[in-house]
Order: C-alpha cells, then structure tokens, then sequence
C-alpha cells in the first residue's frame, strides 16, 4: 500500500494572505484541524486548529470590551503568512504506507502534506492511516470471519494453515502474525470472506492446533 491510496485527494487550501478569522471560518466550516498554505500552487505553509487557538482573543470582560474588540479587529486584519507554519513535512504519492507512518512519527506530526510535481495533490492525517491502513488490517467492517490460531505464525505452521484453507476453498482477506508478550511462538489471524469455517476450523484443531474465532465489536 502506497500513500496515494491513502491520502485524502481533495484538498482545500487557503492563500497566505487570508486573515485569521477567514482561516478560522473556513477550518470550522468545514470541520478541518490543518489547511496547507498555497501561493500560485507553491506550498508556502500550513496552519493548525491548533495555533489559531492560542491566539483566540479571551472572553469578553464587561470592564474592557474595547480591549475585547480591538483584539477581535486586529484578527480580522492579521493574514495567516504571521503565524503559519512554514517548515511543512511532505511527502510524495509514491512513499509506502510503512515510509509515510515512520516519517511522521519521527517528525511528531499529525498530518503529512503530499506533493507532486511542486503541487499539493493530498494529505494524509492520523486518521487516513487508521481508517485505510489498520481498518482493513483488523477487518472492520468487513464482511467474513476472523480466526486466531496460536502457534500459526510459524514458518512450517503457516504453510499448513493456508494448504488447509485452500482445501476447505476460504478466501483470504487478509492476514497479519503477531507474538504476545511472554511466549516463544507468533500467533496467526486471519481474515476469512465466509461465516461457514466450520469445517476448517475442525480440521486445523485436528491437526494439533489452538484456534478461537476473534470477537470484532462490542
């Protein structure tokens, strides 16, 4: 999986000289925590939830509303290119799932800003790598049947589950190993299109092995 099958391709972008209250309009109307920053198709910065607020006026004090109003003025005057963030990590569609996740935890970032050819064509947030990465690794939503086997992440192991599957004609979705803490041997889930795993699952306790069918919801 490549971050071009990721990211989030429309984009809404907003130039340097839009005030902060126009930048605060646009981020709630349409529900955004981070807009890239674009002049003539450049990408110039990017500007946060976040940061705009920390500079949100206080709430209004009887005894000073003039100061209350000048503070609300001075924001509607103020562009963004004074408190954008200018030193934005990127990426390119081209990066694997694995490079794009790793790039932002190094750079401690909730979203990378995808560029091609000069031109932003994405982004890719925290919740893209959930919803299109881990959703499908867990099977959410997904239609089938998910079956643990302990001791099936092993190379020998492995060979006989999806010979044994094969036979019984399930259809992989998908599959990961993992290792729980404390033991010598990594365990097998696997994703399945059918609810019918009976007879598969019979025959893999036949052969020795431990197998639950994985709970997916509340």
């Amino acid at each position: 999986m490549y971050l071009r099958d990721i990211m989030t391709t429309d984009v809404i972008t907003i130039p340097s000289n839009t005030t902060i209250m126009d930048a605060k309009r646009i981020m709630g109307a349409h529900k955004l925590k981070r807009i890239p920053v674009v002049n003539r198709g450049k990408l110039v910065g990017i500007i946060t939830k976040r940061s705009l607020e920390k500079i949100a006026p206080p709430e209004p004090n009887p005894r000073d509303l003039l100061e209350f109003s000048y503070n609300i003025a001075r924001l509607y005057r103020t562009p963004i290119r004074d408190i954008m963030q200018k030193d934005v990590v990127t990426a390119t569609p081209d990066m694997t799932a694995e490079q794009a996740v790793w790039l932002a935890q190094q750079k401690k970032v909730g979203a990378l800003v995808v560029v091609e050819d000069k031109q932003v064509v994405g982004i890719a947030t925290t919740n893209d790598f959930f919803y299109k990465i881990l959703n499908r690794i867990l099977g959410i939503d997904e239609p089938g049947t998910r079956l643990e086997i302990a001791g099936g992440g092993e190379g020998k192991a492995l060979e006989e589950i999806i010979s044994c599957l094969n036979r019984a004609d399930q259809n992989i979705t998908t599959l990961h190993i993992y290792k729980r803490r404390g033991r010598a041997k990594k365990n097998l889930v696997i994703h399945l299109d059918s609810l019918d795993v009976e007879q598969c699952m019979a025959e893999l306790k036949n052969k020795g092995y431990k197998v639950i069918v994985r709970v997916r919801n509340v």
